[in-house]
């Protein structure tokens, strides 16, 4: 389920996922914050670079004609509570929270992002392209999930 509240114009989005994956809340856990094998599992991540212990780039890019480049920098990570947040910077900046619980078939992801774009493609457009932007998020997010269901059960196998 994919939900946004954007202030229209401003750049600014809230997005809103939840993911059931069918694994335990530490595989679930464990993978999520393993950002190097993103790009195993999730093909609109491309490429993933460290820059130190609490930092990584990422580059991403879905189906429209761009790339997003972003640092992840941990902010929290806390595999008893089930709770991860980082601070992000570059083409979106805020932040973006996972919270994990158990679910009847697997484990639970809420994910929360709030962000504001600060490519200045994406500033440009805003106004005019905030629908496509949504649906490209949700197209994304799918397919992440997707991905990640599909690698916790190689990982299970």
């Amino acid at each position: 389920m994919t939900g946004s509240h954007p202030r229209h114009g401003s750049g600014r989005y809230r997005f809103r996922d939840t993911w059931v994956l069918p694994a335990s809340p530490k595989a679930v856990f464990d993978a999520v914050v393993d950002l190097a094998a993103y790009p195993l599992w999730w093909r609109d991540v491309r490429s993933v670079s460290k820059v130190d212990e609490d930092t990584a780039e990422l580059v991403c890019r879905s189906r429209l004609p761009y790339a997003l480049t972003v640092r992840m920098h941990r902010d929290r990570q806390d595999e008893h509570e089930g709770r991860v947040r980082v601070l992000l910077s570059g083409d979106l900046e805020g932040t973006l929270a996972g919270a994990l619980s158990p679910a009847e078939s697997g484990t639970r992801l809420e994910i929360t992002q709030e962000v504001e774009a600060r490519k200045p493609l994406l500033r440009k457009l805003d106004s005019v392209a905030r629908p496509v932007f949504r649906i490209n998020h949700a197209l994304m997010m799918r397919r992440g999930q997707q991905g990640l269901r599909g690698y916790l059960l190689g990982l299970a196998g």
